[in-house]
């Protein structure tokens, strides 16, 4: 029993000795340098080019208002029947090119014809009605002059020629609105233009005021859009705007024509309309076209590259070393120029900050983080030949 007792003391001696040995060793291991405080190699330090810093520069920012819409013809007309009657040809199809005073087509106006003879009729009967009254009424003032008939007498014979002439001016009138008729009814173009939809076929009987053809004027186009109520005021008819139509490679010119004196209903936006040239009649009615205009800036503003900038949780930020580490600050934007690049920092930053001018991923707030500096040039001397 002694010697298991001396053997198990021995066993505990020899662990206790391991375990001390292990702790030394561990707590060596973490002291060293370049080990955390679980003995863990620490971090190394982001290393990033001068090249990708960039400090905020001063630059004027143009204010740019975009728009959009699709282009309309406001020259567009809709002949009508102006009488009911039988279509009996039409002279023009869809993309036909007409004039203005072209005929188009005929009507079958037969019945018109025949309501302009009937009051033209009507016009000579109560004509002669007025004669014989206006002769009744001069031969009873002779009488009267002879008290042969009394002044009641004369007085009911003027009646009846006023009567009598009233109804002459009446179906004179009714004629004359028959003849109106009947030269509006023919089918003639009221402008030059192109025929954009036939809405009739021959044969078909129309009525009073039915839609035949629609035409359109390319020579001038409109766009109507909507500008907020915020950039509406700094919009002036006459400024210049520059059109990108679909399926156009170059921008073309325009101009404000009119701006909307209120809001549209439900809307916090107000109705511009541009109105371009068309010389050729190159561009169409219902072509997409968005309007751009550019407004020059009258100063200075503090700005750094679009690619700088980044949004996370709705807020925008950009990435600046300072002290040795990276610090991700939240920045206020304003004006943007797209063709430039840039964004204006209302605030969050000075003009000396570095700037990290592009996005990078798996950055962390309070990385140890250098910048490299570019290594001189070394100059190459050149061998002198000897003499």
């Amino acid at each position: 029993m002694r010697k298991q007792w001396i053997a198990a003391g021995a066993a505990v001696t020899v662990l206790a000795a391991a375990a001390a040995v292990y702790a030394t060793n561990k707590t060596g291991a973490a002291s060293q340098p370049g080990h955390g405080k679980t003995g863990e190699p620490a971090k190394p330090a982001l290393e990033f080019q001068a090249s990708e810093i960039v400090r905020p520069a001063q630059a004027r920012m143009p204010a740019v208002i975009e728009f959009s819409g699709p282009l309309v013809a406001p020259n567009t007309v809709v002949v009508r029947a102006k009488a009911a009657g039988s279509l009996v040809s039409l002279a023009v199809a869809e993309g036909s090119r007409v004039r203005a005073g072209q005929s188009l087509g005929q009507l079958d106006l037969e019945e018109l014809r025949h309501r302009v003879a009937e009051r033209d009729a009507s016009v000579e009967a109560t004509r002669a009605q007025y004669e014989q009254t206006r002769r009744q009424y001069q031969a009873n003032e002779g009488l009267a002059a002879q008290n042969f008939i009394a002044t009641t007498a004369l007085d009911s014979s003027r009646a009846s020629m006023e009567a009598a002439r009233g109804l002459y001016l009446q179906a004179q009138a009714q004629l004359g609105t028959s003849q109106v008729l009947l030269r509006q009814a023919a089918l003639t173009s009221p402008i030059n233009g192109l025929v954009h939809k036939r809405h009739a076929v021959p044969g078909e009987k129309l009525a009073a005021e039915q839609q035949v053809l629609t035409i359109v004027d390319l020579s001038r186009l409109e766009l109507a859009g909507l500008v907020g109520t915020h950039e509406v005021g700094r919009l002036q008819p006459g400024m210049e705007v520059q059109l990108k139509v679909e399926g156009e490679d170059q921008p073309v010119p325009a101009r404000i024509a009119r701006i909307a004196p209120a809001a549209e209903p439900g809307t916090r936006s107000i109705g511009v309309t541009l109105a371009l040239d068309n010389p050729g009649e190159r561009l169409r009615a219902g072509q997409y076209a968005v309007a751009r205009v550019e407004l020059a800036d009258d100063k200075q503003r503090l700005t750094v590259p679009l690619a700088a900038l980044g949004s996370t949780s709705g807020q925008e930020h950009v990435w600046v070393i300072a002290n040795g580490t990276l610090q991700r600050r939240i920045v206020t934007t304003g004006r943007r120029d797209a063709r430039e690049g840039r964004v204006e920092i209302l605030q969050g930053l000075d003009g000396q900050a570095q700037v990290l001018g592009s996005r990078f991923d798996n950055l962390r707030d309070g990385d140890k983080a250098n910048i490299l500096q570019p290594k001189p040039a070394v100059a190459q001397a050149s061998a002198v030949p000897r003499q």
